[in-house]
């Protein structure tokens, strides 16, 4: 089963509200001064973009991305005039070399077929001594959330397994990604962890964007028949932690890497 990556309001439905605080977060962490240029890799719907523009005053923003669904989106989105969106794939970027101040990515290297190319990429458009910075889920242990989705629905049907994020995606761990970027001869190479929560008003609020087909998860749960689905439905929500008034609190952490490309 292929990752459907397409619409962006229904991706934004299913992970907007991590991915805000997620992409907000990294950025303050990666304290990069104001003024300065960046290279938003795989902006998808523009959730890191965002995040530049509100917490690091810079002076220009880039977004590549390669799916038109999710540009449509977020130029719908952030219409700030330092923004420019750019149809593009990671692995070879429409920027000259050593362009940006910074470049980063969110929730997008472990989709990247070859993900050393990619790195590479970012280290190439980024200026001597910039940052080059990525955030990946922690789909092993750190996403609540799909944790959760998973356990109940390989309790249904063993053969899922294997979409399992947290099978798929070995890069999402502090060594790999640590790794990758030694490998790509960045400086100052550190892993650190990214944490938000998200609050669902009840379990529809939470199953409802599941049904989106955006993403793996999504995605699975679009392959099922209705009687199927109703099942998964239902042992989900008997395995999350439901309060006294309905509401489901999750928490969800990334990791972020970064780097700095030698003068």
């Amino acid at each position: 089963m292929a990752d459907l990556w397409t619409a962006g309001e229904a991706y934004d439905v299913y992970m907007g509200r991590w991915s805000a605080r997620i992409a907000d977060a990294f950025v303050r962490l990666l304290a990069v001064p104001s003024g300065r240029s960046w290279l938003d890799v795989g902006c998808g719907t523009g959730a890191l973009t965002a995040a530049v523009l509100a917490r690091a005053e810079p002076s220009r923003v880039t977004g590549v991305d390669p799916a038109e669904g999710f540009l449509a989106h977020a130029r719908t989105r952030v219409t700030d005039p330092r923004v420019t969106f750019y149809s593009g794939d990671a692995r070879s970027l429409p920027v000259p070399d050593g362009s940006f101040d910074a470049v980063v990515s969110g929730l997008m290297l472990n989709f990247v077929p070859e993900p050393e190319q990619a790195v590479a990429e970012c280290v190439r458009a980024a200026a001597p001594g910039g940052t080059v910075a990525a955030y990946v889920w922690d789909y092993a242990e750190g996403m609540a959330l799909l944790r959760h989705f998973w356990t109940a629905a390989v309790a249904g049907d063993p053969a899922a397994a294997p979409l399992d994020e947290g099978r798929r995606f070995p890069l999402c761990r502090p060594e790999p990604l640590a790794d990758l970027w030694t490998r790509a001869r960045l400086a100052a190479v550190t892993v650190r962890p990214v944490e938000a929560v998200a609050v669902f008003a009840d379990f529809a609020d939470l199953w409802t964007p599941f049904l989106g087909g955006q993403g793996p998860a999504p995605g699975h749960v679009a392959t099922l028949s209705a009687a199927d689905r109703d099942a998964l439905r239902d042992r989900l929500h008997d395995a999350l932690p439901v309060a006294a008034d309905g509401s489901i609190t999750l928490a969800a952490r990334a990791w972020a890497v970064s780097g700095v490309r030698p003068s």
